[in-house]
């Protein structure tokens, strides 16, 4: 919180403090490289998720924002507070401007893009990201089937590294359509849980950015919206991490005052509501929470 480093970690590690770099604004000034050709001043330093909520100018305590590719990560901007989690969250600096620190919970999806990388690598069910969303959209549900992607355990909010996935609630007409969908279903399911724990912490944020690779499913945000009950909203720009570093670094070198004037620079693509009845959006929850539970080693 004093934006220093920690004297008693670094002795119970063994590390000089005298090796570790100064602390800076996320905008400020760290000198100069020359490794690309020309000395360029490197104005603007972040974390992947850091620089994703910045680009989706999530500036606000109360905004959140969820970048799905390999995995999914969501952050949520809780202002000056620093949150002690008690839904196994992370507590985490967003950012840091003018010497004011922004704060935010993180919660990790760890195989969101990659369940569908495992469709067309490993099973072989489907071309791409783009044959599962069409897959998906021929039939009217999973049949019941569900897709618990654990193939390196599971994330936020249960932190069970040795959980395994499994597709549960196979019957005899089940295709591969329904298993390409419960595929894509999972991501939502999975972003339900962690805003669900983001409500347990006292924060229950009434819509939701998203961006990567799986926001270009129109179909996949429309079901998160239904799942989630609030709105999803997607930016025009969708690499939205590289947008953010760039926003930081302008703001670094003077073309911003602050990162709210930058804000000017998040366009609107489309927003998605909820178009679920809530007691089907709560048997199909009650449902995925029936899956968890059977892949689950961790009580």
């Amino acid at each position: 919180r004093a934006g220093k480093w920690d004297a008693e970690l670094c002795d119970l590690f063994s590390v000089p403090m005298s090796l570790l770099p100064e602390v800076r604004d996320s905008a400020g000034d760290y000198g100069v490289s020359d490794i690309f050709g020309p000395s360029l001043p490197i104005r603007g330093v972040a974390g992947d998720q850091q620089a994703a909520l910045v680009g989706q100018a999530c500036f606000e305590a109360g905004d959140v924002k969820s970048t799905y590719g390999t995995g999914g990560f969501l952050v949520l901007n809780t202002g000056s507070e620093l949150k002690r989690s008690k839904s196994r969250l992370l507590g985490t600096i967003a950012y840091q401007c003018g010497g004011v620190t922004t704060y935010a919970l993180e919660g990790s999806i760890l195989s969101a893009g990659s369940t569908i990388q495992w469709l067309r690598d490993e099973l072989k069910i489907i071309r791409d990201g783009a044959h599962a969303g069409e897959l998906a959209q021929d039939i009217a549900d999973t049949a019941g089937v569900y897709l618990v992607p654990a193939f390196v355990g599971l994330g936020a909010p249960h932190w069970d590294s040795d959980a395994r996935g499994a597709i549960l609630g196979l019957q005899r007409g089940s295709t591969i359509a329904h298993i390409a969908r419960a595929a894509l279903e999972s991501a939502a399911f999975q972003t339900a849980e962690l805003l669900e724990a983001m409500a347990k912490d006292g924060v229950a944020p009434q819509r939701l950015r998203v961006d990567g690779g799986m926001a270009r499913n129109d179909w996949l945000l429309q079901f998160m919206a239904d799942i989630l009950g609030i709105e999803v909203v997607r930016p025009k720009n969708t690499e939205t991490t590289a947008l953010g570093a760039a926003i930081l670094a302008a703001v670094g070198v003077g073309e911003f005052a602050s990162l709210h004037e930058a804000s000017a620079l998040w366009k609107l693509d489309r927003r998605f509501s909820p178009a679920m009845e809530a007691g089907e959006r709560s048997r199909r929850v009650a449902g995925w929470g029936e899956a968890i539970g059977r892949v689950k080693t961790v009580r």
